[in-house]
């Protein structure tokens, strides 16, 4: 990557991290009660770095395979990284997840439960968990569906003994996005969870409004992937 390059996403990620903090003042919140996770899937560490430099430390990752490859050696160079798995986790990648993500957000079916339980009863690792709730419905999408959600959510803790700290949601894109964010908010209130990870690079104002405490932007600080 250019020292251009470089500076451009530096400068984008500076602008994002400006409008989130601009976004919880006009919501009435505070800037610091909105996490920003960067979303750095696809980039190579020559993208990720200048993000790093700057002092911000949450990212976001979609698959287990691909941050083996660079997050090992960056988390290394740059202590403190809290590193977030936002992609579909397989149950034969459980063991793998736990021992390089601090969040994994997309507990989304029981396969993936039990799999996390299973390894997790042999590790002191302790990553936070989110369930991934399917607000949409979508039958091509992973997730939890609403109806489900509560029951899902009881057999987390009583069936499998997780510790569930949020929820998660990708709203379908052909439709307007702040009712899912305020399903999401509905069913975590009424199951005692103040972690809501919502709202992405074309939405994230929404969901900011409606109470997101986590929202993962990728493109608008990365640029558009190829």
């Amino acid at each position: 990557m250019t020292d251009d390059a470089s500076h451009e996403v530096l400068d984008r990620f500076l602008a994002v991290r400006d409008a989130v903090a601009r976004f919880a003042r006009d919501a009435g919140r505070k800037p610091e009660d909105v996490t920003l996770v960067a979303v750095s899937k696809t980039y190579g560490p020559e993208a990720i770095v200048p993000v790093l430099e700057s002092g911000h430390r949450v990212f976001g990752e979609n698959r287990v395979q691909e941050s083996q490859g660079k997050w090992p050696a960056l988390k290394a160079q740059f202590p403190g990284v809290e590193l977030h798995l936002i992609g579909p986790l397989q149950s034969n990648k459980a063991k793998e997840a736990i021992a390089l993500f601090d969040v994994i957000e997309t507990v989304d079916r029981v396969s993936i439960a039990e799999a996390l339980a299973k390894e997790l009863a042999k590790t002191d690792r302790r990553p936070q968990l989110y369930v991934q709730i399917n607000t949409g419905e979508e039958p091509q999408k992973a997730g939890v569906v609403p109806r489900e959600a509560d029951a899902f959510l009881a057999r987390c803790r009583d069936e499998w003994g997780l510790s569930i700290s949020g929820l998660m949601c990708i709203p379908p894109v052909d439709e307007p996005p702040s009712p899912h964010f305020a399903l999401l908010r509905k069913i975590a209130e009424r199951n005692g969870l103040k972690t809501l990870s919502m709202g992405m690079s074309g939405d994230f104002e929404a969901a900011i409004q409606l109470g997101a405490t986590h929202v993962r932007i990728g493109s608008a600080i990365f640029g558009a992937r190829h």
